[in-house]
């Protein structure tokens, strides 16, 4: 039912009303004329009466349904606020917890960017004075092949001492071999456990790999690394040729010679030009070695050498338990004799107590009987010693054993 509708019904029940009221009056005349004049006056006053009723109740009700209207209006409005602020609540608690959770990750994200420009500019720094540094280097070996040289036995000898050798004792610089063919000049013999030496060599020249690192063009780079590893290989065959293993035919030596490269990087560079560059060098007895090979090389040499000290040690202790042993037999028998000695003084002074009490004594003693002055002083008892010398140890030496050990003191308690 729409408005329209509520409006007449409203009208047709005022209408109604009016109808009943003018009956209610004409029941109340007493005479027919009182009912006929109030008949007139009921048909006169109906019609205005019903509009002025009917024109006030259809301007009330029109209020009201308005009142109504709104407030439901407005109890919707709220309910549906109420359900979309309940419906909403979550969404809300979540992007708070999501704003926070934004605000951390780009607080860290802050900090850890701060934390990496630092190690950036760090590295770059590092980068730049590793650059520099090469530089430097690569100048410094350019003034000369003495220079590379001089560079190459040093860090050979760093290497050298690192891994424990000692030059005094070790292993040998700049030392000069005469041979058939003239006279040689290795870098470094080294001394081996068991009276064997070989020889190291650290001539190797970088010419041509500085070429490749001041290189601006890829081509002319790449050129120069080829002649490096071409360089490498060259002196390789020629340190073959000079069989140091045959020069030190009274000492002893491996079959090889060492050729060190003085860094990782040369040798990878000419490796990689020529795959099979370490394969042929140990055809020819050559040991390609860098830094870090020759560290470990040397390390089993240092080894060997604590190994066989501690074997000389071990024969120095086995001498000196023997001649200790030795020693201690000898002192043992001093003792013993000593114990003897102690022993028959003692029988000899028990012997000399029993002669003076039984011999002397007794007739010195009848003095006091015939009442001589002897002014107070009495002849003091002497007791025998009964208690005999302990002995401190004696030897008892054990059955010798296989292995030729020297037998075993044991101290018995007396």
């Amino acid at each position: 039912m729409n408005a329209v509708d509520m409006i007449l019904g409203a009208l047709a029940l005022v209408g109604l009303a009016g109808m009943g009221a003018a009956l209610w009056a004409l029941g109340k005349a007493r005479s027919r004329a009182e009912v006929a004049e109030a008949r007139l006056e009921a048909a006169a006053l109906s019609p205005a009466i019903m509009r002025d009723q009917a024109a006030a109740t259809a301007q009330a009700v029109t209020e009201q349904l308005v009142a109504r209207a709104t407030e439901s209006f407005k109890s919707q409005e709220l309910l549906a606020q109420q359900r979309m602020e309940a419906q909403l609540k979550p969404v809300a608690e979540t992007l708070q917890k999501f704003q926070e959770h934004v605000t951390a990750v780009e607080k860290t994200r802050a900090e850890e960017t701060g934390g990496l420009k630092a190690q950036i500019e760090s590295l770059l720094k590092a980068s730049t004075e590793t650059q520099f540094e090469a530089r430097k280097l690569s100048a410094a070996l350019r003034r000369g092949a003495g220079v590379q040289g001089r560079w190459g036995e040093q860090t050979l000898r760093n290497v050298l001492e690192v891994a424990g050798l000692d030059s005094r004792f070790d292993f040998i610089e700049q030392f000069s071999v005469d041979t058939e063919e003239g006279r040689r000049r290795p870098d470094v013999k080294v001394r081996m456990p068991g009276g064997g030496v070989f020889v190291i060599d650290a001539k190797c020249s970088l010419n041509a790999f500085l070429d490749a690192q001041e290189a601006v063009d890829d081509a002319v780079r790449e050129a120069a690394l080829v002649r490096h590893a071409q360089s490498v290989r060259t002196h390789m065959i020629d340190l073959s040729a000079k069989a140091y293993w045959d020069q030190f035919p009274k000492e002893g030596s491996p079959d090889f010679v060492a050729m060190f490269v003085p860094g990782d990087g040369f040798l990878a560079a000419a490796l990689d030009r020529l795959p099979d560059l370490m394969s042929d060098a140990m055809v020819k007895r050559v040991l390609l070695v860098t830094p870090t090979t020759l560290f470990a090389l040397c390390k089993a040499v240092a080894y060997g050498w604590r190994v066989e000290e501690q074997s000389a040690n071990a024969e120095k202790i086995a001498t000196l338990g023997r001649e200790l042993y030795k020693r201690l037999s000898v002192m043992g028998g001093h003792a013993a004799a000593l114990g003897k000695s102690l022993e028959g003084a003692v029988g000899r002074y028990n012997q000399f107590v029993g002669s003076l009490e039984t011999q002397v004594l007794t007739q010195a003693r009848r003095f006091e009987e015939l009442a001589v002055d002897h002014e107070g002083k009495e002849i003091p008892a002497l007791e025998p010693i009964e208690t005999a010398p302990r002995a401190l140890a004696k030897l008892a030496p054990a059955e010798p054993e296989a292995s030729g050990d020297p037998p075993v003191l044991t101290v018995a308690r007396g």
